[in-house]
């Protein structure tokens, strides 16, 4: 499985962290994200993991900064993608099974690194239900 992932200045801990558990599991990763907490602009790192995700490049992405929110609406501009904004491991669950979420978005200021990495594995471990839930998937794009 192929995963990018992106960051602004509150995720750099987080992204080492999950790239780490990610490269376990023997997942492809690209970074986007910074290494940095010096003040960078979230939109910079949310787009090319959005491009990534709507171009086909990889089957999923992972963005983080303080929030969520604004990463998250960065990426919800793109065509083809859903993003959900995941805090706890339940809330990433149903963004895969009922939403089918194609963009994790984690708040790296109202996580743990280990509550983040919880999230990751029950976003990428989470199918799609479909059925009922596909018409209302549909219906999401402008």
């Amino acid at each position: 499985m192929k995963i990018s992932i992106g960051n602004d200045h509150a995720g750099p801990e987080y992204k080492k962290a999950i790239v780490k558990y990610l490269k376990s599991k023997g997942y492809e990763v690209t970074n986007y994200g910074s290494d940095s907490d010096a003040s960078v602009d979230y939109p910079d790192f949310g787009h090319p993991v959005a491009f990534d995700v709507a171009e086909g490049k990889v089957d999923f992405g992972i963005v983080i900064c303080g929030s969520g929110n604004g990463i998250a609406m960065t990426v919800n501009k793109h065509p083809k993608v859903r993003a959900g904004l995941c805090w706890i491991k339940e809330i990433a669950y149903l963004t895969r099974l009922h939403n089918n979420a194609n963009i994790l978005c984690i708040p790296a200021r109202y996580t743990s690194i280990q509550q983040a990495i919880e999230i990751v594995e029950t976003f990428l471990t989470t199918e799609f239900e479909g059925g009922r839930h596909q018409n209302r998937v549909d219906k999401i794009s402008c």
